[in-house]
């Protein structure tokens, strides 16, 4: 995640950032630049327009007239502005009647709470903040993110749905993501990770796991089943089996050693899902680190570290630096943040994972 900076006054700003709270400025994210743009009027974009041939670039970017202020006749907020908090920008030229679209993010989702249950589309707003940060970090791996409306029977697709009309399972199948929007609710989640030794849950945590689900078999293709195979084990072993041997006999003893969490010790594909959201975690908290100059500058990731060596150096990163939040983070009363051993057969699934993704 990148330091954002107001084009037109310098404030720092968060990547969740609608308005500049120092001179007032409206603010779009544009995925194409992964940057954060001013709005400008319908006015001031006319007069721009006119004085500079202001247009959009050939891979759906706004250019601005070098000010970093994007023409308003050409691009909106997503339609999700209050909904969702979303502070995405929408080209027009995507709509048929010229009118404000939902952004790459938002038209991901394909089941939402009813407009009137007002506490639910609460939790909705924050699962579509995870999942804004979900896609930003996808785009910069490059990998595709090919939605429902381009594959309709295994394209990718969100369910945030509320438990409090119907029992609701988070996870994936056939590229649909469901979750639990009560995962949003601190007390219900806390509970759920205490009922269930887990050492971390969160938002982000569980869309990170189940896209990772989504990923495999866009992933690993059939040069690569052997060395998934050698890793993680048979990925069509009988599901239902492992699930209920799990449950009955819990982790191993000693798995610590061979694998990133005790879920991971279930099934192959949780494995492979589970260290496929470490992988995401690792890069995008070195990432922002970096930004904000908490890791060397050579820790961030705008650049591809590609190869063996390239994951290497971002371990070579990490590990420091997840000590040094761990130790903040006890100073202050809490948990370490990252509660995770990365044993050196867990840091070669990862490793593979990295060098699957660079190769896209």
């Amino acid at each position: 995640m990148r330091d954002f900076s107001c084009p037109h006054c310098g404030q720092r700003l968060a990547f969740e950032n609608s308005l500049c709270l120092n001179c007032g400025s409206p603010l779009g994210f544009s995925l194409a630049e992964r940057t954060l743009v001013v709005l400008a009027t319908d006015a001031e974009s006319s007069a721009a327009a006119t004085e500079s041939g202001s247009t959009t670039d050939a891979g759906g970017g706004a250019v601005s007239n070098g000010d970093g202020t994007i023409d308003a006749q050409r691009f909106r907020l997503c339609r999700n502005q209050h909904l969702a908090q979303c502070n995405w920008l929408v080209p027009l030229v995507d709509s048929s009647d010229g009118g404000p679209l939902l952004c790459e993010s938002c038209r991901l989702t394909r089941t939402r709470p009813g407009a009137l249950d007002g506490k639910w589309l609460v939790a909705f707003a924050e699962a579509e903040a995870a999942k804004r940060r979900l896609v930003l970090e996808l785009t910069e791996l490059g990998l595709p993110i090919v939605g429902r409306d381009r594959d309709p029977a295994d394209g990718l697709a969100f369910d945030l749905l509320s438990s409090a009309v119907g029992q609701v399972t988070t996870g994936h199948r056939n590229g649909v993501i469901t979750l639990d929007l009560a995962e949003g609710d601190d007390v219900h989640r806390e509970q759920l990770r205490v009922e269930m030794a887990e050492p971390y849950r969160t938002l982000l945590g569980h869309l990170r796991h189940e896209v990772g689900h989504y990923y495999f078999p866009v992933l690993v293709t059939d040069a690569a089943m052997v060395r998934c195979r050698d890793l993680f084990g048979d990925p069509f072993a009988d599901y239902r089996e492992a699930l209920d041997r799990h449950y009955a006999e819990g982790s191993p003893p000693g798995w610590e050693q061979h694998y990133v969490s005790s879920y991971a010790t279930m099934h192959p594909a949780e494995d492979w899902a589970e260290t496929f959201a470490h992988y995401l975690h690792i890069r995008d908290t070195l990432d922002t680190a970096a930004a904000f100059g908490l890791a060397p500058a050579g820790a961030t990731l705008d650049r591809p570290q590609l190869g063996r060596a390239g994951f290497d150096r971002i371990i070579d990163l990490w590990l420091p630096l997840v000590w040094a939040l761990n130790m903040v983070n006890r100073s202050m009363g809490h948990r370490d943040p990252y509660p995770f051993v990365l044993a050196e057969p867990v840091l070669e699934k990862m490793r593979f994972i990295h060098e699957l993704c660079a190769h896209r």
